[in-house]
């Protein structure tokens, strides 16, 4: 187990987080603390407890419309492989139906052949 400081408004955290995840739980604690100064800068001084929660409540606010676009991706997603699917069945019945065109056209040709040759 790892240790690292986050600050936070101006405040430092000291927290544990698994080997290899420093960076990542850092980085984390750099985006809320934007989200905190965010908010001062455009309420000022309001309350450390205050501007936490409603940094929390942006990030929340974030994810929620985040996970609304994902859902709405695998939507797309589904359709779209539904019309793939689609597609490749009507493509594999023109690849029959032309195959069997052209097979019915040699069998005609190699019967004029004969015909031919026969005269």
């Amino acid at each position: 187990m790892s240790q690292i400081s986050v600050t936070i408004n101006d405040k430092t955290y000291r927290m544990a987080c698994d080997e290899g995840q420093e960076n990542h739980l850092i980085q984390l604690g750099q985006k809320f603390d934007g989200y905190v100064g965010q908010l001062k800068d455009s309420f000022g001084e309001i309350g450390d407890q205050r501007l936490t929660i409603m940094a929390g409540i942006m990030l929340v606010d974030e994810l929620s419309e985040l996970k609304k676009k994902v859902l709405d991706l695998e939507a797309d997603i589904e359709g779209l492989s539904i019309s793939r699917d689609s597609a490749l069945l009507k493509c594999d019945a023109q690849s029959k139906s032309v195959t069997a065109g052209i097979g019915n056209a040699a069998e005609r040709l190699e019967e004029l052949a004969r015909k031919l040759n026969g005269l």
